[in-house]
């Protein structure tokens, strides 16, 4: 079992929480004049990277809210955990 560090609640079971995919995602900023090709790649394209990964989670049974993850792909070592407006400065 994983655990993760929720920064509002601190370190729970993986089972609490919900997946919610890549974080960093950016809608287009003209979605009226974005191409099907823009909106596939926003909606269904996604780095599946094998290390370092930046990834958003929802604590789903506690607080509720929102953060990032920076989580090893491999290892599932987790080197920071952030709300989501937090600035990510560096590989966090």
């Amino acid at each position: 079992m994983l655990l993760i560090p929720c920064p509002f609640c601190g370190p729970r079971a993986q089972i609490e929480f919900a997946y919610g995919g890549q974080s960093d995602i950016v809608r287009p900023k003209t979605p009226d004049a974005a191409s099907d090709q823009e909106w596939a790649e926003y909606l269904f394209f996604r780095d599946n990277p094998k290390g370092s990964h930046r990834e958003r989670w929802c604590h789903r049974d506690g607080c509720g809210l929102w953060f990032n993850l920076l989580r090893d792909t491999v290892t599932h070592r987790i080197a920071r955990s952030s709300p989501v407006d937090e600035p990510r400065g560096g590989n966090a």
